[in-house]
């Protein structure tokens, strides 16, 4: 078990490299082949700058260490880069783009043009309400981001992605929470729902990456490490954040399904200490940003009473090989860059190791979960 001096050492580290990771040439994705796309080699996902999954998951984490401190210590940095890029134009509306807004719902009221950015949070939320795309039985249709044409979409129709609770879902439900709205807090718990219908896997316990109607299947039935941290992570910021509008029913089904995947997780884990970048095939990479939002929600559900001690010995195991995996200059190694579905173990398997701003964010969140308070 690290010392806290030890980890705040590492937290600093990567905080730095968090925000000055500086920008990438996006125009570049415009020429990219669909080999390189296939291997996550999408310009505009790596960097800070742009208004994305990546850099909204980056800033989330540099909200939960700021929080975790108590104080105001990146505020201007929140302040500028919010006031940057909606003066340059924000991208098209969909499931990633909506990442930024996550944190954000949690700043504003300490910015400067609060109000602005308030009604930016208030009008994202309404869109994922009333104009998104649904599935059958309602749920939110991952749309993204189209590649080198950051003001287009590609639809995916008729498709859940676990991404989605991190990306969208938790925004709602806070969004919700600030501004007194029922029916944000209650659609946000249906999504969670829908999502655990179609995506658990009953025979592992382990979450399927999507479900497409078209088909009604799973796609190629991967379990992605990846995927799997947006729920084990995802699921206990859901829960300290429904507080008291989750009846004792529906609480404990989340906490039984959590439960479950965090068993599966505990049997997969490597002795290395991380986790598979496909969860049921040991022969794939060990992968850093799953096994620390992994790590993260490990420790939160043993803090909350729901996990045993058991899961805490897991979770110290991968701190310390997460922290093996962090550079004398901050850069977070062996992270995987952006993944699509795919129908088979190989797809996983060929994507690109790469430094990345939710790479960096999902390690200061194991990181700060570890320190003793």
């Amino acid at each position: 078990m690290m010392t806290n001096e030890a980890l705040l050492e590492k937290i600093h580290l990567v905080v730095e490299k968090l925000m000055n990771l500086g920008g990438s040439d996006y125009g570049k994705d415009q020429s990219a082949s669909q080999t390189d796309t296939k291997r996550g080699i999408i310009q505009r996902d790596f960097g800070i700058e742009e208004w994305d999954w990546p850099q909204g998951v980056g800033l989330y984490g540099l909200y939960k260490l700021q929080d975790f401190y108590g104080d105001d210590r990146y505020l201007n940095f929140f302040q500028s880069w919010y006031n940057r890029n909606i003066k340059e134009g924000l991208p098209s509306k969909n499931i990633n783009t909506t990442t930024p807004f996550l944190p954000l719902s949690y700043l504003f009221h300490k910015m400067e043009n609060q109000e602005e950015l308030k009604a930016l949070c208030e009008e994202r939320a309404n869109w994922l309400m009333k104009e998104l795309p649904k599935t059958p039985d309602n749920g939110f249709q991952h749309v993204t981001s189209a590649i080198g044409d950051r003001n287009g979409i590609a639809a995916n129709e008729g498709q859940l992605w676990v991404d989605t609770l991190f990306m969208s879902v938790l925004f709602l439900n806070h969004m919700g929470d600030q501004t007194n709205r029922t029916d944000w807090k209650e659609e946000s718990i249906h999504q969670f729902l829908v999502h655990i219908k179609y995506l658990y896997d009953k025979q592992t316990g382990l979450f399927h990456h999507g479900f497409r109607f078209d088909q009604m299947d799973n796609f190629g039935g991967v379990f992605w490490c990846r995927g799997n941290s947006w729920f084990t992570y995802g699921i206990m910021e859901f829960l300290d954040s429904c507080k008291e509008e989750l009846t004792p029913g529906v609480r404990s089904y989340f906490i039984d399904t959590f439960r479950s995947q965090a068993k599966a997780l505990l049997d997969l884990q490597s002795p290395a200490g991380l986790w598979h970048t496909v969860l049921t095939d040991r022969t794939s990479y060990e992968e850093v940003s799953g096994s620390a939002a992994i790590a993260a929600g490990l420790l939160r559900g043993v803090k909350a009473g729901i996990l045993d001690d058991s899961y805490k010995n897991a979770a110290d195991r991968a701190i310390t090989a997460i922290c093996n995996n962090i550079s004398e200059d901050g850069t977070v190694l062996n992270v995987s860059a952006g993944t699509g579905i795919g129908m088979d173990a190989d797809h996983y398997k060929r994507i690109l190791t790469m430094p990345m701003a939710y790479g960096q964010a999902l390690v200061l969140t194991a990181l700060y979960e570890a320190l003793e308070k």
